[in-house]
């Protein structure tokens, strides 16, 4: 069985891009757009100063203990899928890389976001 906590950890690039690597999944320097990276700026900046330069993303489509905040799916565009955070309203398009983890999109995320340390 896959894990079912994936891992990520974003950071800032050099033109001010919230993007990712993993190489488990071919992923380098994907970006997130269309409001995902707004949603997950807003959510590092209440976990602590330091997210604001870069941190861990822990992920599930299952909730786990430690969720701080869950984004469901309200539909699918462009190849990519919409969610919402459930409580706020914000809304983040998830691109077709969200499919190197799932075989389909979610109906729920549950997030974490933590310092990530040097």
């Amino acid at each position: 069985m896959a894990n079912q906590i994936l891992v990520i950890h974003p950071y800032w690039d050099e033109e001010g891009s919230l993007v990712f690597d993993d190489a488990s999944v071919g992923l380098s320097r994907e970006p997130f757009v269309a409001g995902a990276d707004d949603v997950l700026r807003e959510l590092a900046a209440q976990v602590d100063e330091s997210c604001r330069q870069r941190f861990t993303l822990r992920f599930s489509s299952e909730p786990f203990p430690g969720h701080q905040t869950v984004i469901r799916r309200t539909r699918a565009e462009f190849g990519g899928n919409w969610y919402v955070v459930e409580g706020t309203g914000q809304e983040g398009w998830l691109c077709p890389a969200l499919y190197r983890y799932y075989p389909k999109a979610p109906e729920a995320l549950y997030l974490e976001i933590k310092p990530r340390q040097a």
